[in-house]
């Protein structure tokens, strides 16, 4: 899963990250109001973590313009504004969630993992997909009942691909998703990954649809 952080104190802005990547997710960063809106236009993030004292802006316009373009990522607001009535606003303006600085790292993570998991239907951190289960939070997988050996990179491409629900997840999409967007990576790599997975799991799991991308099977 790939997060958008806006946040424009560099040393909290990589001391969020650095939580963030620790539970296992890609992260992307903005400092401000402009580039966090240039980057949701450019790709569709699971879970945006706005502050709201921004440099060129207010962090709620950000939140605006997702809520009146009706994009679905959930939003954890992280800030200093600690009022009430800040917290208030930010909440009818459309976060679905709200964390005040300074904010105890587990306590991030676990709130962003509850709107990841809410934003999926899901009641707890445990998915099943036919002979595959995934624990998102340990991030292991089990296949007919059996734990499965995979790398991070190897649990991030299963992961993407068992909560797609469109159908085909194009590879594209999967670079950046897995690979966050790395320039050096190409797309020929997603291939050597879907191979890897194959084997361990089954040849069948995953289908192949030329032009449209891959989807999990179970």
């Amino acid at each position: 899963m790939r997060l958008l952080l806006v946040e424009d104190e560099p040393e909290v802005r990589r001391l969020v990250r650095e939580v963030l990547e620790e539970a296992g997710w890609a992260v992307d960063e903005a400092a401000g109001v402009a580039e966090a809106l240039g980057l949701l236009e450019a790709f569709p993030y699971d879970l945006l973590v706005l502050d709201l004292a921004l440099p060129d802006g207010d962090g709620l316009e950000v939140l605006r313009l997702v809520r009146s373009r009706e994009m679905s990522l959930p939003v954890l607001v992280l800030t200093a504004r600690d009022a009430p009535q800040a917290r208030v606003l930010g909440l009818e303006e459309g976060a679905d969630d709200y964390l005040v600085k300074p904010f105890y790292p587990q306590e991030l993570v676990a709130r962003a993992r509850a709107l990841l998991r809410r934003s999926r239907g899901l009641a707890h951190n445990w998915l099943r997909r036919g002979r595959l289960e995934l624990d998102l939070e340990g991030r292991q997988a089990f296949w007919e009942g059996k734990p499965v050996r995979l790398s991070a990179r190897e649990y991030a491409l299963l992961e993407a691909l068992a909560l797609w629900e469109g159908g085909f997840v194009p590879r594209e999409l999967l670079l950046e998703k897995v690979w966050n967007g790395e320039e050096s990576v190409e797309p020929r790599t997603v291939d050597t990954y879907i191979k890897y997975l194959r084997r361990k799991l089954a040849p069948e799991a995953i289908e192949t649809a030329r032009g449209l991308g891959y989807r999990f099977v179970g």
